[in-house]
């Protein structure tokens, strides 16, 4: 494999590299790389989590530092188009880290944020060598003129496979007129779809196309995929027993198809005293991506994200325009190409609509070398979707299925399912509609009117906290601990371990494990317990 250092790289670049820990390219990288350099155009695809961006960030930088040596005057040379405002922010960030020793001389400005093209001019006034935002941004900043592309020397559109399924193919036609007759592009794409070939004619020359032999997704030895076959209403029992017994351990996305979904878990969840974050299409995009910073830091442990099939689908969006009055965002996409950091599980609460959508969820664990499992919870409703990726897995990686049954017996955990049955009594349509409007109420405030104190106080901005309960349901004291009868047999060993004697402050012992995280943690008591134990007798 060849190095970094034998790619013919700029020292500063280097430099980067080196603070950034990445010891040797990854595969994409180190074919993408040098044909990039050459001046070819490339179409990669490569499985999620593979380095795609860093494969045209570090030639795009090496490029502009070559060019500055004879430029005569300042412009907008490269154009990065991605198809949501997350993974616009993702590009960015992925550009001042490789291009942070030559800051000076590189300047970048993300143009995705909600906010007025006014608002924005100055920043292309200056005219960056790199902007980075959606197609439709970018063609609203040029039609208002606030700037131009005549310069630009290298285009690239990220995630290409989701550019025209977000509804952007007019945005890149209109922008393909306003560029230079010659230039460089590079498509990068983790699934080669027929969107792909069609964007690979309008943007491309004579490409090099690049495809891995690799599946689609991590091998068995690194990524471990259940399934639990059930119906609707035993999934949530399933999922608060797993939560509660500390089955599922370390980071968690949970995945739903819809808003209301979303916050129907949330609401659930919060009667057993188990804190999660929530991200939408409704949420402004300065708290998306907050939240994402946050989980990525270890401030939370469980975010439950919406993968909306009508954001996937515009044309459906337009055809049930009028059934809902809430206002989604439309460069929305949180299961697709974003940088989730050391996640351990992705959980599909519901199932996703397609072999696609499947692989860009279970693509959020399981990153850089490290292990992951992915859990699907499939209902009758949802067995053909299973059996679709299911047959696409099996063919990737040359076996009869990659799915294990999770291994469990439902009659263990009947007494969850009574509980899970009061909890969701009180999850009606009316506190569900509470909830969302009071998130989004909490969001915006923190996002808009407090926009310019955090930015002068950023401390402060590290104490806001996004998984604090909506109280919109009166939790029961009841369901915050688990008795020991509920405890399945099989456990009975760990919950023996959970008894043991801890001191209190005051001198006195703690009876159980439980009791004594809760004195501990009695600053944050949103803090979740991994396993809220036993009766809380004390000892005489």
């Amino acid at each position: 494999m060849e190095p970094f250092s034998e790619m013919g790289l700029d020292d500063r670049i280097l430099k980067a590299i080196a603070q950034l820990g990445w010891s040797e390219p990854t595969p994409i990288q180190e074919k993408a790389i040098p044909l990039a350099l050459e001046g070819k155009d490339v179409l990669a695809r490569a499985r999620t989590g593979s380095g795609k961006t860093a494969a045209y960030v570090i030639p795009v930088v090496q490029k502009l530092l070559d060019s500055k040596v004879n430029a005569v005057q300042q412009e907008v040379r490269v154009v990065v188009l991605t198809p949501s405002k997350e993974l616009c922010a993702q590009a960015y960030k992925n550009i001042l880290e490789v291009s942070s020793c030559c800051s000076r001389e590189i300047k970048c400005v993300d143009v995705s944020p909600t906010a007025s093209l006014e608002s924005q001019r100055p920043m292309l006034v200056e005219k960056p060598d790199i902007v980075v935002g959606t197609p439709s941004r970018i063609l609203a900043h040029v039609c208002a003129k606030n700037m131009t592309l005549h310069a630009v020397q290298m285009v690239v559109v990220d995630e290409a496979d989701l550019v025209f399924s977000f509804g952007y193919e007019n945005d890149i036609k209109k922008l393909i007129e306003e560029l230079p007759k010659i230039y460089q592009a590079f498509l990068m794409s983790a699934t080669m779809s027929e969107d792909v070939k069609d964007l690979k004619k309008l943007v491309l020359h004579n490409p090099v196309i690049l495809k891995l032999k690799e599946s689609q997704l991590p091998e068995q030895s690194q990524l471990t995929q259940y399934h639990i076959k059930c119906e609707r209403e035993d999934k949530f029992a399933i999922v608060a027993a797993l939560l509660k017994l500390g089955l599922i351990r370390g980071k968690s996305i949970f995945f739903v198809n819809s808003v209301d979904s979303c916050y129907k878990l949330k609401l659930f969840l919060e009667q057993f005293v188990i804190p999660a974050c929530v991200l939408n299409s409704e949420l402004p995009v300065h708290s998306r991506c907050h939240i994402v910073s946050q989980f990525n830091k270890g401030l939370y442990d469980i975010i439950i994200a919406s993968d909306e099939s009508l954001l996937e689908n515009p044309k459906q969006n337009l055809q049930s325009k009028g059934k809902s009055t809430r206002k989604k965002d439309r460069e929305y996409g949180v299961s697709r190409g974003i940088d989730f950091q050391n996640v351990s599980n992705v959980i599909n609460f519901e199932f996703p609509k397609s072999v696609d959508a499947y692989i860009h969820r279970v693509g959020r664990t399981a990153r850089g070398g490290k292990q992951g499992t992915a859990l699907s919870f499939v209902s009758m409703s949802e067995a053909d979707l299973f059996t679709a990726v299911e047959e696409a897995q099996a063919t990737d990686q040359e076996s009869e299925s990659v799915f294990k049954p999770f291994q469990f017996k439902m009659a263990e955990i009947e007494g969850f399912k009574y509980r899970a049955k009061d909890a969701m009594q009180a999850v009606t349509r009316t506190a569900i509609r509470e909830a969302r409007l009071k998130e989004i109420r909490q969001e915006i405030l923190a996002s808009e009117k407090l926009k310019t104190y955090f930015e002068e106080n950023p401390r402060d901005l590290q104490v806001l906290r996004h998984n604090k309960p909506l109280l919109t349901v009166k939790t029961p004291c009841s369901l915050k601990n688990v008795p020991d009868y509920l405890v399945p047999t099989t456990l009975k060993a760990v919950a023996r371990r959970q008894k043991r004697n801890f001191k209190k402050p005051d001198g006195e012992k703690a009876t159980t494990r439980a009791e004594a995280k809760f004195q501990k943690r009695k600053a944050d008591p949103l803090k979740s317990f991994e396993f809220s134990g036993f009766s809380k007798k004390k000892k005489k």
